[in-house]
């Protein structure tokens, strides 16, 4: 299997809906092993919620219930195991939904994923339950649960996890529900398995090469700055943290255009930190926060599938994605403390820190956007500050924003696809902290505390008078376990949240 098959084709089951149940159990597989799956919900309340489904197989729901003693607590699995020929079905899974919120539909969904990673047909029968809402949280939940991290192996790279063959979603005619809710979930497997790719392949222009092939599939335009025109064109925060690498940095720029543009359509920029690998630079990390910083690219990776997702989900707005991309090595051409650095536009800044390097590559993307795109709305995303994963842990991301209405928007947009964003504030009284007495200003503000809050004055000295805002995804980025929607490693945070916030916009 090619790489960018397992990567940017994180392979999903086909899914599809029906009505009747009965109708999604006439092709029974005795002779596969894995067999067809049957999952039915049942909650907190209601231990036999899933009479409906287990009456399909002629099964005695109180006999189950009795024998079986399955728990309606959010994400719990029951396996019922069913004898060869004697039904449709080789097992019947029973989650638990609890409350039957979306949060408990998402959770359960994931726990779904788990279960049948390498079945050949899951039959969900959980549509009329649902709702919409509800269906969408627990689509989303399966296909993400049933991705883990793609392994590097002699035979090439190759697939952490196959999720079931084919999902059949019962009760229901929901289809485009379905699909939409499986293509956002898509998009964040794809921005889980560009963060996880190790580092000694992972250089700048190979995420070049990606988002290029993304664009081509995906109809995206596309155009990518090399070191010679980032030097042209002034780009001297990015070219300033990538010296020291043997892989030359690049900036990245994706276009989406809904079918029916004209010149009053607005444009939405994402821009996204795309540092491919975080040494610290000559103010070197420690090894133990070294080891994880192939995901430091994570904010690069978020926007680069948001823009591949754009046309699937028919996005009405123009949608503009900068990737800001370099590796902040160390070596005889890295840059140093006391640098000061020419940012596009012509702003300077001191450096005080090599190891504050993403707001530096940040900067020059947000500056490009500010002059030269027009942007209605500006949006960074970046995995930026441990302050964020210190304030938030790993559950909540900052917002700062210079518009309430962009930040309300983001934040409700999280909160309907289980990304919670947790408004911070901008305070002026810590803007002068970022003076410097040999340049327009310093990027960091070590006396004053709050490091996320000063690394977002700092990003907004670069949007002018933009509506802007600034995720950031220190925290929720990365993920210590394989537990609920997440997979140990990159988490993809952030990107649903995008879509449905970019389609919403109609």
């Amino acid at each position: 299997m090619r790489r960018d098959d397992v990567i940017l084709d994180p392979r999903t089951s086909v899914w599809r809906v029906t009505r009747a149940t009965e109708d999604a159990l006439r092709s029974p597989r005795p002779d596969d092993p894995n067999g067809d799956v049957l999952v039915a919900a049942l909650g907190d309340e209601d231990p036999a919620g899933a009479r409906p489904a287990l009456d399909v197989l002629g099964l005695d729901v109180d006999e189950v219930l009795a024998t079986h003693e399955p728990e309606g607590t959010t994400g719990t699995v029951t396996t019922v195991l069913l004898p060869p020929g004697a039904h449709a079905v080789r097992r019947v899974l029973l989650v638990g939904v609890g409350d039957w919120s979306e949060t408990s539909w998402r959770v359960a969904g994931a726990a779904v994923g788990r279960a049948t990673r390498g079945c050949g047909a899951v039959v969900h029968a959980v549509g009329e339950a649902a709702g919409a809402a509800g269906l969408t949280a627990y689509v989303e939940g399966v296909v993400l649960g049933s991705w883990a991290s793609p392994r590097w192996t002699r035979q090439g790279v190759v697939a952490g996890a196959e999720p079931a063959d084919t999902a059949v979603v019962t009760g229901t005619t929901a289809a485009e529900v379905v699909a939409r809710a499986v293509t956002r979930a898509r998009a964040q497997l794809v921005a889980r398995g560009l963060a996880v790719t190790p580092s000694n392949t992972k250089t700048p222009a190979w995420v070049a090469g990606q988002a290029r092939t993304a664009a081509r599939r995906s109809g995206v335009e596309v155009r990518v700055w090399d070191e010679r025109a980032l030097r042209r064109d002034g780009f001297g925060g990015i070219l300033a943290v990538g010296q020291g690498s043997a892989s030359p940095p690049r900036l990245v720029r994706l276009d989406h255009e809904p079918v029916r543009v004209t010149s009053e359509t607005p444009r939405v920029v994402l821009v996204g930190k795309g540092i491919t690998f975080d040494t610290g630079g000559l103010q070197v990390k420690p090894v133990d926060g070294m080891v994880g910083m192939k995901t430091d690219m994570s904010g690069a990776a978020i926007v680069l599938a948001v823009l591949a997702a754009c046309r699937d989900l028919d996005v009405p707005v123009r949608v503009t994605g900068l990737l800001a991309l370099a590796e902040n090595a160390l070596g005889g051409g890295s840059y140093r403390p006391g640098d000061v650095v020419r940012h596009y536009g012509g702003r300077t800044v001191e450096i005080r820190n090599t190891d504050a390097e993403g707001r530096i590559v940040l900067a020059d993307a947000l500056a490009y956007a500010e002059s030269h795109l027009d942007p209605d709305w500006l949006v960074d995303v970046a995995t930026l500050t441990g302050a964020a994963r210190i304030a938030l842990g790993r559950v909540a991301a900052p917002v700062f924003s210079t518009d309430e209405d962009l930040r309300d928007a983001l934040v409700a947009s999280g909160a309907t696809t289980g990304e919670t964003l947790w408004p911070m504030p901008l305070p002026d009284t810590y803007r002068r902290a970022l003076d410097s007495d040999v340049a327009d200003l310093t990027h960091i503000a070590p006396d004053v505390g709050g490091g996320a809050v000063t690394a977002a004055l700092f990003l907004r000295e670069f949007v002018g008078d933009r509506r802007w805002a600034h995720l950031d995804i220190a925290g929720t980025g990365r993920s210590d376990v394989d537990a609920g929607i997440a997979a140990k490693g990159a988490t993809g945070f952030g990107t649903r949240l995008l879509l449905r916030w970019l389609e919403e916009m109609a």
